[in-house]
């Protein structure tokens, strides 16, 4: 009761600050600036207390008292929500943003119900897609039904329950017994399946997670925007932060990067660095998490460089697949330190993959982690995530025949997945943590 609370509490501070800034636009300024340092603290206390507290005692040699923190479920989600929207209440009422159909804003929102439904808006609310109000706000006021529509929420839910159900809970289990394993007893094939098996489920997992969310959405006629664009088929790195939980990287491109001064105004190798190390400390308060941002922020900014100072648009076609191999290594290595739990072990999971470490003692081999479910599962998810899967899939259902089959697979798939988990224990998504 107490986190539904703070949700309502967080929805009705929004709403009073987008009631001044639309009355008092003289003073928006303050009013917004009031509106994110609230949020800001609120995510602050949950998310980051106890690990500003721990390192404060452990590098000052400090004995402060460090509470119990619960931390809510779907907190980073709905408060970066709750921002989007008091922001783009300030920015509807201040002219330097007319005219820009990117940044102009939206009008206020005057009745708090319709409010808290939009931050509270259960199909996304607890892993994304991070949903502005500004894309929902005539939704909310009026939406539309049909069979087509419903039956179409029914087959997306289906897919994302399968992704997640069939494919990375498979998946997982490889995984975690690699992640678990003390790292000298890990040997060089059993780090590259754990990479490649942790690539794979959280793909599975968190897409999985907002093909649910999209199709719940789609039943009750709202229209949430993709979260996902086959980012494992990226060229580059930056091209995989586009295809990447979009709803994530686009909120920091428009209310952190943008407002920063983009690649106009300033350094913009530092607006660079300094959105990705706010989206590493978004995903944890952790150093792995700080080192992972700070990765993918050297990076990018890498690729920029070279690409600029190169005058490079676009490369022969014969270099793609060169390409994606790199994007692919670069974002299995990244993977490993996001699963590691702390920066040392994602480290020297690191120095296993390249073979700066050699294992004291191997007591398994490769077949311990993985049978044969487990190896079909993993050559499916690959093929998936390599293959244009969609362009053949809207081929063949472009036949009525293929319409008929995928009614049945979609059928037979819910019935597997339900099986499945009856059959299993507890697996909640990745991104629930967050």
């Amino acid at each position: 009761m107490e986190y539904v609370l703070l949700l309502a509490a967080v929805a009705f501070v929004n709403y009073v600050i987008g009631i001044l800034i639309d009355r008092y636009p003289a003073y928006s300024k303050f009013f917004v600036s009031a509106g994110i340092v609230f949020s800001i603290a609120v995510l602050g206390y949950y998310r980051y207390t106890r690990f500003f507290l721990f390192n404060v005692n452990k590098y000052f040699h400090t004995d402060l008292a460090i509470p119990e923190i619960v931390r809510p479920i779907g907190l980073s989600f709905y408060i970066f929500q709750g921002l989007s929207y008091i922001i783009d209440v300030y920015r509807y009422k201040n002219e330097k943003y007319q005219g820009n159909p990117k940044l102009c804003g939206c009008p206020v929102q005057k009745n708090f119900f319709k409010l808290l439904l939009y931050i509270s808006l259960f199909p996304q609310l607890i892993a994304g897609p991070i949903v502005r109000y500004k894309d929902i706000e005539k939704q909310i006021e009026r939406r539309s039904h049909s069979w087509q529509q419903f039956s179409h929420g029914i087959e997306r839910f289906i897919w994302g329950l399968t992704k997640k159900v069939m494919i990375a809970d498979t998946l997982a289990i490889a995984a975690d017994k690699i992640f678990l394993m003390d790292g000298n007893y890990l040997s060089l094939s059993a780090a590259w399946i754990g990479a490649v098996c942790y690539s794979m489920q959280i793909y599975f997992d968190f897409s999985g997670y907002s093909d649910m969310a999209i199709g719940l959405g789609e039943l009750f006629g709202f229209t949430f925007s993709e979260n996902f664009n086959e980012p494992y088929r990226a060229k580059s790195i930056t091209e995989f932060w586009r295809r990447w939980h979009i709803s994530l990287s686009s909120w920091f491109r428009d209310y952190v990067y943008i407002p920063l001064g983009g690649s106009k105004k300033g350094n913009v190798y530092v607006n660079l660095f300094i959105v990705f190390i706010l989206t590493g400390i978004w995903h944890g308060a952790a150093w792995n998490f700080l080192a992972w941002g700070m990765v993918y922020a050297c990076i990018i900014v890498v690729e920029r460089f070279i690409m600029t100072k190169l005058k490079i648009r676009e490369l022969p076609g014969w270099v793609s697949i060169l390409q994606r191999i790199y994007t692919l290594l670069i974002v299995m290595f990244q993977w490993v330190m996001f699963r590691g739990i702390t920066l040392h072990k994602g480290i020297d999971y690191w120095k296993t993959l390249v073979g700066l470490k050699q294992e004291i003692f191997q007591p398994f081999t490769w077949r311990y982690y993985l049978n044969n479910q487990t190896i079909f599962i993993l050559v499916l998810a690959v093929g998936l995530i390599v293959l244009p899967w969609k362009k053949w899939f809207a081929q063949f259902r472009g036949h009525l025949y293929g319409e008929i089959v995928t009614k049945c697979l979609n059928v037979a798939a819910l019935l597997i997945c339900l099986l499945l988990i009856v059959n299993t224990d507890y697996s909640p998504f990745i991104y629930f943590q967050f």
